[in-house]
């Protein structure tokens, strides 16, 4: 990976920040389009039929041939990172609140340790098993509280827990995909991920898509759609790889960091403009929440003392 300075790199910040913002705008978009207008399933099937076509449009300019002993790496990330990943994803955002929902998609890096160590034998010192505590303290929390007995609330235990189950799919990915990061450019996997992904999501959402609606669609939602296929799905793909060129790795994951920040703020803006008004998910409670997981993942993603003077 090149450690560009400069303009290149203020470019990728610029990237990663536009990544943040689609994805917290899109948790608005998609659950104002679910399920009345689109299933949770149907809209996965909507996305991998749109982006997929796009990738390989891309991959096509750039071939690159990928050995067949690498097949199945990709199918299980195809099956982990896109069909098990967006299809609990979009039914638990479907029926919780986009606040709790941007919440629990910060555990991932405590997820991907716990992964790791199972799958890889990576080691776990006392301050990792600390984060993990805090992280599983954090999200238990919210799944409890969930819902609260508030006819106000928009969270379910019910999607808060396939939003948790999602963020641990992810992880399986993110561990999965790495030899083949190392092998292959980043257009290349994410080509073979979609198709492999892409085809075992399309059986699910099949039903729902025949059940759309179509000539019940506004304009708003029409725009809500090219959202979600083109931007939630494809650009942010693209600019994710852009600024993983540019950046390491720890500075990408540093942005989750943003997403309930950007979606409690669109969140507000909503309400305040007389859109849906998920404010009554914001609180203490969702405050403290995510300040654990939050704490829990500094603690397992920075290298400790010992670490460090081993550096120098």
């Amino acid at each position: 990976m090149t450690n560009a300075t400069g303009p290149s790199q203020w470019r990728a910040h610029l990237a990663l920040w536009g990544v943040g913002l689609i994805y917290a705008y899109n948790y608005l978009v998609a659950k104002g389009l679910m399920p009345e207008k689109i299933g949770p399933s149907g809209f996965i099937a909507l996305r991998v039929a749109g982006a997929t076509p796009l990738f390989w449009l891309l991959y096509a300019f750039r071939w690159e041939r990928v050995a067949r002993v690498d097949l199945g790496r990709i199918w299980l990330c195809g099956l982990a990172g896109v069909t098990v990943n967006q299809l609990l994803f979009f039914n638990g955002l479907a029926i919780t609140s986009p606040v709790h929902a941007s919440i629990i998609m910060t555990i991932n890096p405590v997820l991907v340790l716990l992964i790791s160590a199972a799958l890889l034998s990576t080691a776990i010192t006392y301050r990792k098993v600390a984060g993990i505590a805090l992280g599983a303290a954090g999200a238990i929390t919210l799944l409890l509280k969930s819902g609260g007995g508030s006819l106000a609330s928009h969270a379910s235990w019910q999607g808060d827990l396939m939003v948790l189950l999602n963020a641990a799919s992810y992880g399986v990915y993110l561990v999965a995909v790495k030899p083949l990061m190392a092998k292959y450019r980043p257009l290349t996997v994410i080509s073979w991920v979609f198709l492999f992904g892409g085809l075992m999501a399309l059986p699910f959402g099949a039903s729902q898509v025949a059940e759309i609606e179509w000539s019940s669609f506004g304009t708003q939602d029409w725009l809500g759609v090219g959202f979600v296929v083109l931007f939630t799905t494809f650009f942010v793909y693209l600019l994710n790889i852009y600024a993983l060129g540019r950046v390491q790795p720890t500075v990408v994951s540093i942005y989750i960091y943003l997403q309930p920040l950007l979606v409690g703020v669109m969140v507000w803006l909503a309400a305040q403009l007389g859109g849906a008004d998920y404010t009554a998910d914001m609180g203490w409670l969702q405050a403290g929440c995510a300040g654990l997981i939050a704490a829990a993942v500094w603690l397992v993603s920075v290298p400790g003392r010992d670490r460090k003077r081993q550096k120098h």
